[in-house]
């Protein structure tokens, strides 16, 4: 391609460079759109990723077609780098890890936003021509966006990995502090919109946002990190689409829309599905009051069973319903739930999953690791068209779920999740409950699913325990 850019004239390679660079930039963008739409479904997600890299693609393409662009080695060098880095995460991370490698990427896509606004900045001559407002105004959003968006998905990324306390981090005054650090960031940049040769000024700006970042995320529980990411997602894409106008790049501006508007509503769908509001989740500490109130609950009594009696109930069902949660994922149990899910067909049993929208650690977290687990689609329902089933059903088998099964979200008033929709477990005719020990789940509040007189308790880690049933089912369908 460049030798035949070579052989024309300079003007005529301007002309066919920006014809190729839009070109691929239309392809991207429809691309892009059309990921999206077949995002929202599990039966087209995997056509939904494949068009979307396809997309990013010729994004890539385009870009370095630019007649700007007058060298290639920093940019090689940057691939490389990028897949050394990137390779390895998508090939050897386990799928428990995709809600860290996700707040991760948000927080390398906003530190590149970042970047490049700091840097446009300072190659404006700001004495002699200095940038207009308007493109001030969307580089100083830019800054800030990407700023706290990177700081704050590390902060994410600390919880979810653990390294950080997955509790909230609370003290006096915090959110007028946190309000405080935001209006002055904002000040910083409503004054160099106005004043842009006020350089001294951006510095401030940049670590307000930074240093707001992290104390934006800190005060909020492991319970929320569904919404949190989505949210993470909606401001690096925000961020993107302001560094679009201030390079005039019609595709940053297109991409970066689409991905803060889609990551704004997938957090409005998530804080539905927890019958809470977005300043309850940013502000509200959420998962403070619940120890205590745990701690005062008094504790009851639990049935627990073994692996050969939940084989014989399953075995003896017509309808089943299996409900995953993230200890399903922390135990990597999904295989053994295939191998139970094919047992209990082979036998003419009717197997359903009920999917809650916030089980797990990020949004469709459930959704990913059945689809990994080879589970048909068409069995993965959500927590709304299922819920009227489990009064026609046998065993309801919940595989390291808890505050998304916990009856007292109906109608416990003084609980921290009261509102809260839940799948209804409880309503089954027999529930088996999977986990590790009684300990409580994100919200630290005790499950009364698990005390309920039909319900059974099943103690250990889901893969090994589910292992043992799929071997007793085995072993009864030989001996039949």
């Amino acid at each position: 391609m460049n030798l035949f850019l070579a052989t024309i004239s300079p003007l005529e390679n301007s002309k066919l460079t920006s014809f190729l660079s839009t070109a691929t930039y239309l392809v991207a963008a429809a691309f892009f759109v059309l990921a999206l739409k077949w995002l929202s479904a599990p039966t087209t997600a995997r056509r939904g990723n494949r068009i979307g890299e396809i997309g990013m693609a010729a994004a890539i393409i385009g870009a370095l077609l630019q007649y700007h662009v007058v060298t290639y080695e920093w940019i090689i060098v940057g691939f490389v780098i990028g897949f050394l880095l990137g390779a390895p995460m998508a090939i050897w991370m386990p799928m428990t890890a995709v809600p860290q490698r996700t707040a991760l990427s948000h927080a390398f896509g906003a530190l590149a936003a970042a970047l490049v606004g700091t840097a446009h900045y300072y190659l404006f001559d700001l004495k002699n021509a200095p940038p207009t407002s308007t493109i001030m105004g969307f580089l100083c959003l830019e800054v800030l966006l990407g700023a706290l968006t990177f700081t704050g998905s590390l902060m994410a990324c600390g919880k979810l990995q653990e390294v950080l306390p997955t509790r909230p981090i609370v003290y006096k005054n915090q959110n007028i502090l946190n309000l405080s650090l935001l209006g002055m960031a904002v000040l910083c940049g409503v004054l160099l919109t106005a004043h842009p040769q006020w350089s001294w000024l951006f510095p401030i700006l940049l670590v307000l946002a930074l240093a707001f970042g992290v104390l934006l995320i800190i005060p909020i529980g492991g319970a929320d990190m569904p919404t949190v990411i989505s949210l993470l997602n909606s401001y690096a894409g925000l961020s993107a689409s302001m560094m679009g106008f201030v390079l005039n790049s019609k595709l940053l501006i297109v991409a970066g829309a689409l991905d803060g508007a889609s990551g704004f509503v997938l957090s409005i769908i998530m804080c539905r599905a927890m019958n809470r509001s977005f300043t309850n989740v940013l502000f509200g500490a959420f998962g403070q009051l619940q120890t205590s109130a745990a701690a005062a609950t008094e504790k009851k009594t639990v049935r627990s069973t073994a692996p050969d009696e939940v084989a014989q109930l399953l075995e003896a069902a017509q309808n089943v319903i299996i409900i995953p949660g993230y200890g399903m994922a922390v135990a990597q149990a999904q295989h053994k739930v295939r191998d139970l899910y094919d047992q209990l067909t082979q036998r003419g049993v009717n197997v359903k999953f009920a999917i809650h929208p916030v089980a797990g650690r990020m949004p469709g977290h459930m959704n990913v690791l059945l689809a990994e687990a080879e589970i048909p689609y068409d069995k993965l329902v959500g927590m709304d068209e299922i819920n009227d089933e489990f009064a026609q059903c046998d065993v309801a088998l919940v595989v390291g779920a808890n505050d998304v099964v916990n009856p007292a979200a109906r109608y416990n008033k003084s609980s921290p999740i009261y509102g809260m929709p839940i799948i209804n477990a409880d309503k089954a005719k027999t529930v088996v409950a999977i986990k590790r020990s009684m300990n409580p789940g994100f919200a630290g509040i005790d499950n009364e699913l698990y005390t309920l007189d039909h319900t059974l308790m099943l103690f250990g880690d889901a893969k090994k325990v589910l292992g043992e049933v799929v071997k007793q089912l085995a072993e009864t369908a030989v001996t039949a």
